[in-house]
């Protein structure tokens, strides 16, 4: 959370860790009373530090395509699922099926939803979607007891107000509304019988800038803040992050490197391409589109690495990535030849395939922890070049420069190595790890008539600027080619052993 002026600086930001509870079927959860108990903490120890700062308004942010059911009391019947979660891939499977098949998709399905949404529910099962189709076939006693499924952003909402509502960007991924009119997004009768899903369970619709309500008084009691100040509905965090980094003009792309990535830009127009599962859903910023294509690990890469292979690593993070840094600044270009998939996780984008695992590869007796530590470094940047050519094959243009932000901007080792493997000009956002933060903050202060729209992207300062080394250009080329043919050579073999 942050203390965000009106003009878009961050006054004073603080974090306190939650917990990640993960299930050998693929469940990933988080306890949303931990949420708010490390918000409370937090809170009162940034308020405290701010020196008594006066606030004008809350814009919340969270994590993207996540669910929490929520009881007629409005307590969580279950701990919140989150976007790591693929337990419903099954589910979703079996409702985007037909007697014909197209990439798994029933045709007639595929063009409902594309044509009305920009998308359509993946197979990897980890949209809200997917959430509360696994909730109602193996947690039946939750869906039914649920009065209302809500985003984790919107949760906080609830949590802050009393209110329940989603907002026309957060609903997105449970691909049941329509999109083609951003003045006028609804929910959709046909497409939430093709979901199945009781549409009592939805929450009412909302704008992004629009006011939520007004902070509680148990809510304020909680925080150390006063009750009444207004809330407004906010923003998931790849919408925030969007805004935070400056991108706002259309076509200005972000990167954004934390746990996992993306890159995207905000678009005027709504299109998709199926094949790359590649799309545009409601941006933050009114009247606006946002392409989305996300990777599903990029700094978790590094956390493995430290985690499970380097046994000296230090044991705190902000070391152990300074360590990371001159571990792969010591190695040249090309990591000596490993190459590193970095896919952990599985994959969403260009390809969406839950089988995809990580693996370090070209290893020989020569090959050291340099080596070891940029090849991740590269093995990330490799996926994001090509996430960059399914985003300009979808908006028609080359995006260059590229705005980066998260944790990994931080990094000038890494925004190299960026520069180099995309051969774009790379821009490093002043304090990147808060872009969500400040982005929130941005759209508060706009919402709350402080700023206009034009100044949003002055608001963001630009560190440095990375230009690609043509020396290395011909190298990445090559590399990259063989990154890509080594998932078309072992996608089957992953699959099988991952069914």
């Amino acid at each position: 959370m942050a203390l965000v002026g009106v003009d878009g600086a961050i006054a004073a930001s603080d974090a306190e860790p939650v917990s990640l509870h993960l299930t050998a079927d693929g469940g990933a959860e988080q306890d949303p009373a931990e949420w708010w108990d490390a918000l409370a903490v937090a809170v009162r120890r940034m308020l405290a530090s701010a020196g008594g700062a006066r606030v004008a308004g809350i814009c919340p942010t969270g994590q993207w395509s996540g669910t929490v059911a929520l009881g007629g009391d409005g307590q969580p019947l279950h701990r919140a699922i989150i976007w790591m979660d693929s337990r419903g891939a099954p589910d979703v499977r079996r409702l985007v099926r037909g007697p014909l098949r197209v990439a798994g998709y029933d045709p007639r399905k595929l063009r409902t939803w594309v044509s009305r949404t920009g998308g359509a529910p993946g197979k990897s099962g980890k949209d809200p979607l997917a959430h509360i189709l696994w909730l109602r076939r193996a947690r039946p006693d939750v869906y039914r007891a649920a009065a209302v499924f809500l985003e984790p952003k919107d949760w906080l909402v609830h949590r802050l107000t009393g209110v329940r509502v989603a907002t026309t960007d957060s609903i997105a991924l449970h691909w049941v509304t329509d999109n083609r009119d951003l003045a006028n997004v609804c929910y959709d009768d046909e497409l939430l019988a093709l979901a199945g899903i009781d549409p009592a369970k939805l929450p009412d619709l909302v704008a992004p800038s629009a006011v939520a309500g007004a902070l509680t008084a148990w809510a304020a009691s909680d925080l150390g803040l006063p009750a009444g100040i207004p809330v407004l509905a906010g923003s998931p965090d790849l919408h925030t992050a969007a805004v935070g980094s400056g991108a706002v003009d259309d076509f200005a792309a972000h990167l954004y490197v934390g746990t996992s990535d993306w890159i995207g830009c905000h678009v005027p127009f709504k299109k998709t391409d199926v094949v790359r599962n590649v799309a545009t859903v409601p941006a933050a910023i009114p009247g606006r589109y946002l392409v989305v294509n996300e990777q599903e690990s990029a700094g978790a890469c590094l956390d493995y690495l430290a985690d499970n292979l380097l046994i000296d690593a230090p044991a705190d993070r902000a070391t152990t990535y300074r360590r990371f840094d001159e571990l792969a600044a010591a190695a040249p270009p090309g990591s000596g030849g490993a190459l590193f998939l970095p896919w952990l996780n599985g994959e969403r984008t260009p390809v969406e395939d839950a089988a995809l695992r990580a693996g370090f590869f070209n290893l020989s007796v020569d090959t050291d922890r340099r080596h070891l530590v940029r090849a991740v470094f590269e093995g990330v940047a490799y996926n994001v070049r090509w996430l960059l050519a399914a985003v300009e094959r979808l908006t028609g243009r080359r995006h260059d420069p590229i705005t980066m932000v998260g944790g990994a901007a931080r990094s000038g080792v890494w925004g190299q190595i960026f520069a180099d493997v995309l051969d774009r000009h790379v821009r490093c956002a002043a304090r990147p790890i808060d872009v969500n933060l400040r982005g929130a903050g941005l759209l508060g202060a706009h919402a709350l008539g402080h700023l206009r729209l034009d100044d949003l992207a002055a608001a963001v300062p630009i560190d440095r600027v990375h230009e690609p080394d043509p020396a290395t250009g011909t190298l990445h080329d090559g590399r990259f080619r063989e990154f890509l043919a080594f998932h078309r050579a072992n996608r089957r073999a992953l699959r099988r052993l991952n069914r």
